[in-house]
């Protein structure tokens, strides 16, 4: 590897490595995605057809606009309070709340009382939240912990799948974390002096095993687990700012309910298909499946109550997705009708987001069950 300053993120986090050691999962994600200079969402814009990946803002205006009648109906709860904020978290290019928005303003009062927050730390997402928002006032944070105190409805729609996790694995010898080297069979392109990696257990075990949920220590070996300390951390602040101010919030994500799991779920998307996780870093995404039940635990932890997770699907649906969409229809052409038709089975779909992504509410105690949480065993 040459001696000169880094000219990417790849140089860059060969000479930590050379200083410090192999790096965690976790800190490897955290310099691949958010670097100030190098990482992916500082860099550019992700979204939609000529980006790297789809999310359900972008594929139809009725996601975000159920979304945002989710919060009028929460907030119409909460007794309607005067002013609140309405925060997102992770806000991409600023649809799902633009389309929330104009489905609130059924509810003039709600867009009134409504101060609108985003957590980005992106300035390329910043600017083109701007542009997508132009009019409305907003008010940017870095982080959660910003946001000023009072009532809160927050949404977070793919937004922990980017936290970082830390994997650990089983070998006859016990639980080791996974870090990632030099690859020292392989350490360059010689035709970039690119550095390259590769995935190594920790020497001694004792950060792998204190990682490890009671209930998978006695998973086979190989096994691999995840855990999302980040996480964890921003559903407790979550679950802390609820218990100590009315609100509520909605998290939707791809991953698992049902408590901790055996798994890789580590995986890495370029132009719409996956590419090996630690080749070019920084120059795709990098995420992870969600642990449900750690998050509804960890705001629990914080004082909130939680209600789910529920499948995406079924929850659109109970939200009102298919009349709104036949509504849409009536003023469509034949090819809007059918991109119509297209976006709905995308979202609901079980073949498609409709089961892989899950639906969780949190909310102040004593809220009771948000809409689309109605049925007696999806409390908490």
């Amino acid at each position: 590897m040459s001696d000169a300053a880094p000219d990417s993120l790849a140089h860059h986090l060969a000479r930590r490595i050379l200083m410090d050691g192999p790096l965690s999962v976790a800190a490897f994600m955290a310099e691949a995605l958010g670097h100030p200079r190098f990482g992916y969402y500082m860099r550019q814009d992700p979204f939609g057809v000529s980006g790297d990946f789809t999310t359900a803002p972008e594929i139809s205006q009725m996601f975000g606009e159920l979304a945002g009648l989710w919060c009028v109906d929460s907030w119409a709860r909460l007794g309607g309070p005067a002013p609140f904020h309405l925060v997102e978290l992770g806000p991409g290019r600023g649809t799902l709340m633009q389309d929330a928005l104009r489905a609130a303003a059924l509810v003039p009062a709600f867009r009134e009382a409504a101060r609108v927050h985003l957590v980005e730390t992106s300035p390329t997402l910043r600017a083109r939240q701007k542009d997508t928002l132009a009019g409305v006032p907003v008010a940017w944070h870095d982080r959660l912990e910003d946001v000023p105190e009072g009532p809160t409805l927050i949404l977070a729609n793919e937004f922990f799948d980017a936290l970082p996790i830390r994997q650990v694995q089983k070998t006859n010898h016990g639980w080791f974390e996974r870090l990632i080297d030099i690859d020292s069979t392989e350490s360059t392109d010689e035709s970039t002096d690119t550095p390259r990696f590769r995935f190594v257990l920790e020497a001694f075990g004792s950060a792998g095993a204190r990682l490890i949920p009671p209930a998978l220590r006695d998973a086979p070996e190989g096994s691999v687990v995840e855990v999302s300390p980040a996480s964890q951390a921003v559903a407790r602040l979550i679950g802390e700012r609820l218990a100590a101010h009315p609100g509520a919030a909605l998290v939707i994500d791809y991953g698992y309910r049902g408590g901790p799991a055996v798994g890789d779920t580590l995986q890495a998307l370029r132009r719409h298909a996956y590419a090996p996780v630690l080749d070019a870093p920084g120059e795709a995404d990098l995420t992870a499946h969600v642990d449900f039940a750690a998050i509804a635990a960890a705001a629990r932890d914080g004082g909130a109550e939680s209600f789910g997770p529920v499948d995406q699907g079924d929850w659109l649906v109970r939200l009102g997705i298919q009349p709104r969409a036949a509504a849409l229809k009536r003023s469509a052409t034949a090819k809007q009708a059918a991109d119509i038709d297209s976006a709905l089975a995308r979202l609901i779909a079980p073949d498609q987001m409709g089961t892989l992504f899950k639906v969780l509410a949190l909310a102040s105690p004593g809220l009771g069950p948000p809409a689309g949480f109605e049925s007696p065993d999806l409390a908490s």
